[in-house]
């Protein structure tokens, strides 16, 4: 059976063993945990139940889990045996399961909520270059969406994922995410929503500002969250302009932005985040 779960469309028959452009195989994991620095509403608590999947359709050059995205460490598990993280994250206090990087497993991981469905609600945590009919998939067990949606500008996608055709993906899956509807508990968790994230790059602010555009045309339940957390990681030294984290300016340009659309379901980071103590031990 070809997968073409992704837009890459890239045929791989993964089920006789075969590897896609996105790297991955059968299931492959790096960490399972509560993780705690998720946006409020999701980590919440006890934390957020994050499982991290290995291998990328995208595979930013600047990605802070370069050693996943490149399928270069993780562990082979069965479906059986991710229907038992679900099981095991929920015993252990998870406010939520946190799908990271999910689109390539989106087949297996439907199988494994057929195994065990917890009673907490799932969270789709993608880098938005999606197809739609993978995503009504999708729909029929996530409560959460967490799109990172990264860039509009194709000049900057494709030099940086080498996908140009990044947005034209990316927009429309956004737009399918964000009618998910908002549900809050009477504590101010989240049951049911969207939250999207996007990073803001050095040298790109003028993007972002065509990001908090578009997100401002969305259903007013939707959240939005930028982050400022930019560390310069992976194969970002091939590129001279990311070799800094990004300025004072191109931050403040952002919140004008912000401001100008009078967005009021935000979440903001403080500049100091962008550091690599942010980003996990992988245990496999």
């Amino acid at each position: 059976m070809k997968c073409n779960l992704c837009p890459v469309n890239c045929g791989a028959d993964r089920q006789s063993g075969a590897f896609g452009r996105c790297g991955a195989g059968g299931i492959k994991i790096a960490k399972y945990y509560l993780h705690p620095f998720e946006e409020p509403l999701i980590s919440f608590s006890k934390g957020s139940g994050c499982v991290f999947f290995c291998g990328c359709s995208l595979r930013c050059a600047f990605c802070q889990n370069y050693e996943l995205s490149r399928n270069k460490r993780g562990k082979d598990i069965s479906v059986k045996e991710l229907s038992d993280i679900f099981r095991e994250l929920e015993e252990r206090g998870a406010d939520n399961i946190n799908l990271v990087t999910p689109t390539h497993y989106v087949d297996k991981i439907a199988e494994a909520f057929s195994i065990y469905r917890p009673r907490i609600p799932v969270v789709y945590n993608t880098h938005s270059y999606e197809k739609t009919e993978t995503l009504e998939i999708v729909d029929t067990f996530a409560d959460i969406y967490l799109p990172d949606l990264k860039f509009i500008d194709p000049l900057l996608s494709e030099r940086y994922t080498g996908r140009a055709d990044y947005a034209e993906y990316a927009l429309p899956a956004v737009k399918f995410m964000a009618k998910k509807p908002l549900v809050l508990d009477e504590n101010g968790k989240m049951l049911s929503g969207c939250i999207v994230r996007h990073l803001i790059m050095p040298l790109a602010v003028y993007d972002t500002i065509k990001i908090i555009d578009f997100v401002a045309g969305l259903p007013e339940t939707t959240y939005f969250s930028l982050m400022s957390q930019y560390t310069p990681m992976g194969e970002a030294e091939k590129f001279p302009e990311l070799r800094r984290g990004i300025t004072k300016r191109e931050y403040s340009a952002a919140l004008d932005a912000i401001r100008a659309h009078g967005l009021k379901r935000v979440f903001l980071q403080d500049r100091t985040s962008s550091d690599r103590a942010f980003v996990p031990d992988w245990d496999f």
